[in-house]
């Protein structure tokens, strides 16, 4: 994967995967700082997904946005954050998990049967 804007320093050559998940309601900043000669900084939206290469030594600083400012949140180590990525075996041997398409919950069973008509009208108040 290519870091378009600031390629990793060619002395770091064992990169790893990673994927950070901002799984909170805030904006975030996602940095890495401890990498000598290497800017990384991301904007992290509520619910995104970040996915980046970095050396295995990386630690990701997770900033939170706050109103004109932001705090330190949490400081996690990129071999925490490594993508698995499937052998060619587990890959062909891959089975995938039927979905049952019945009704087996009678809290659903009962859902289904209901036809409320959830509009009403608006008043007039004069």
């Amino acid at each position: 994967m290519a870091q378009i804007l600031d390629p990793l320093p060619p002395e770091h050559s064992g990169k790893i995967l990673c994927c950070y998940v901002n799984a909170t309601s805030k904006i975030q900043v996602a940095r890495i700082s401890n990498i000598p000669n290497w800017y990384f900084e991301r904007v992290v939206f509520p619910g995104q997904r970040l996915v980046f290469e970095v050396p295995k030594e990386a630690q990701m600083e997770i900033h939170t946005g706050m109103m004109a400012s932001a705090i330190i949140s949490d400081t996690i180590p990129c071999d925490r954050l490594v993508v698995h990525e499937p052998s060619t075996d587990e890959e062909q041997n891959k089975s995938v998990p039927a979905i049952d398409l019945t009704n087996s919950h009678p809290m659903g069973s009962e859902i289904n049967k209901k036809n409320l008509d959830t509009t009403k009208p608006l008043q007039v108040v004069e």
